[in-house]
């Protein structure tokens, strides 16, 4: 007996150190990125149904776990105390006879509007698109509709409700990409849906009986490709409120592909009113999509996207896994030359990922300073902010010894910021992926605040304090092991490097 119990303790240690050595090697393949979210393995896209809940920010996404590329849609979950430690959990929303699940929201229904509560427990109600594939291969335009499920753990399990669906296709080909929120002054719920080249709002008292509103969108911003992902929340700015309408399109974004634009206006819960003169662009870069606010969170505004382009997205050089997300952002409105825009910054946890900085206060740079030389054991995750004197050219290079090379700067002349990926190393799975990734300034202050975010195969610029923001993925063959500052002639009042620490075990 006692020999039988201390071999089952043995193989109950070397299955546990196999498990957690398994885990270490998921997480250690190259490209992997070490502080952003991704899944342990397969395909991800749109993250959906994000809400927060006693403590708990709940992250949904568009997964196909038999496969590295897109496939017929689930919807996987994950959970975070802090939006940067995360863990996966089983799948939450899996096919069935009405179709493949695709993108849509989560609420907390505290009021019991939908009837779903029991002994007690008010439930989340996850809204989302179901895709009939057979329906589609039939010629029919009314494929997509919406239904919903609901959850009274927590988000542990979820019951797809019997009389789904709650919003049939009046045929539309797309007709998908559902964003409710509660519109307090109204008492009832309003979702925002993606139809084709425009968004059409419609309102329910419970979720589950809807009455279309409005539309909005069909000519305005860019049309370029079809809008999906839409967000229509509340924010605050200059001492009133003004409502925001992020709306995701592709192809059809300023560097090619996807994208996401916004507007800012007005909605009185039937009509939304845009005042937004120009298109405007949530960020410049090509690897920034689909990204929505979380729910339940107050005034703050929380936003994640998709790090990824549909130009591109089934090819990326990734074997285990195929997709990741942004840093989770902090949304704002600021106003600049009597117009308003939102600003994007990494949410303030991010700061807690931050290794010891190494700091340098007014220097000058003439030619090149090599910033990796100056730090022991420089890696390439890390966080880089920057304060200029003035408006000057500059550039900062990422490089390896292969002679692969990233480069992000500003340029006077254009007033604009740019990533250039043309040499960041692997780059042949898709003719428009080596380009140079331009920014316009939108910023008139007579200096340049910046925070560049490098996590392994990633970049995120916030300039101007989140004024313009560019994301882009790249692929280099060895990881880059020097960081160079390279300008004419530029004044830094300061400069921080500081390395971040992963978030997987």
């Amino acid at each position: 007996m006692i020999k039988a119990a201390g071999l089952t303790f043995i193989v109950a240690v070397m299955a546990a150190c196999s498990s957690l050595k398994n885990n270490r090697q998921e997480y250690k393949e190259p490209y992997r990125l070490q502080f952003h979210f991704s899944p342990k393995a397969k395909w991800v896209n749109d993250p959906n149904g994000m809400v927060y809940l006693n403590g708990k920010y709940h992250l949904f996404f568009q997964y196909y776990p038999d496969s590295t590329v897109w496939g017929p849609m689930h919807w996987a979950h994950a959970v975070s105390k802090d939006l940067m430690h995360w863990e996966q959990l089983p799948i939450a929303l899996y096919p069935d006879s009405l179709g493949w699940i695709f993108s849509g929201s989560a609420v907390y229904d505290k009021d019991n509007t939908s009837g779903f509560a029991k002994d007690g427990k008010m439930p989340l109600v996850a809204i989302f698109t179901h895709h009939n594939p057979k329906l589609e291969k039939a010629g029919r335009k009314d494929f997509q509709y919406q239904s919903i499920a609901y959850s009274l753990d927590e988000g542990t399990t979820w019951t797809k409700y019997a009389g789904n669906p709650v919003l049939k296709n009046p045929g539309i080909t797309d007709f998908r990409d559902p964003k409710v929120i509660w519109y307090a002054p109204g008492k009832k719920w309003v979702m925002t849906l993606a139809t084709k080249d425009h968004v059409t709002f419609y309102s329910s008292p419970d979720l589950k009986n809807w009455t279309k509103e409005s539309e909005f969108g069909q000519q305005s911003g860019a049309h370029g490709g079809v809008w999906e992902c839409p967000d229509l929340f509340s924010i605050k700015a200059g001492g009133k409120e003004h409502w925001v309408l992020l709306v995701s399109v592709n192809p059809g974004a300023p560097n090619g592909g996807s994208g996401t634009q916004y507007f800012i206006g007005n909605f009185d819960g039937h009509t939304f009113t845009s005042t937004s003169a120009t298109t405007k662009w949530l960020d410049y870069g090509t690897d920034n999509y689909a990204g929505v606010t979380w729910s339940n969170t107050g005034d703050n505004r929380i936003f994640i996207g998709w790090m990824n382009n549909w130009q591109y997205a089934n090819r990326v050089p990734t074997q285990v896994w195929r997709g990741a997300t942004t840093l989770p952002r902090t949304l704002e409105l600021r106003e600049v030359d009597g117009a308003y825009f939102l600003s994007a910054m990494p949410v303030n946890t991010f700061n807690t990922l931050r290794q010891k900085e190494v700091r340098w206060q007014n220097i000058r740079v003439n030619d090149s300073l090599d910033i990796s030389a100056k730090v022991k054991n420089f890696k390439d995750k890390f966080v880089l902010q920057f304060k200029t004197t003035t408006l000057a050219d500059f550039a900062i290079k990422l490089s390896n010894t292969t002679g692969e090379q990233l480069i992000v700067g500003y340029d006077k002349q254009t007033n604009s910021y740019y990533i250039d990926r043309t040499k960041s190393g692997e780059t042949s799975f898709e003719t428009g992926f080596a380009k140079k990734i331009v920014a316009p300034r939108i910023s008139q202050s007579g200096n340049i605040t910046g925070k560049l975010v490098i996590d392994a195969a990633s970049a995120e610029l916030f300039a101007d304090d989140g004024l313009t923001n560019q994301t882009a993925v790249f692929f280099p063959g060895k990881p880059y092991t020097a960081l160079t500052l390279l300008a004419g002639n530029l004044n830094m009042e300061t400069l921080s490097y500081a390395p971040i620490n992963s978030i997987w075990p």
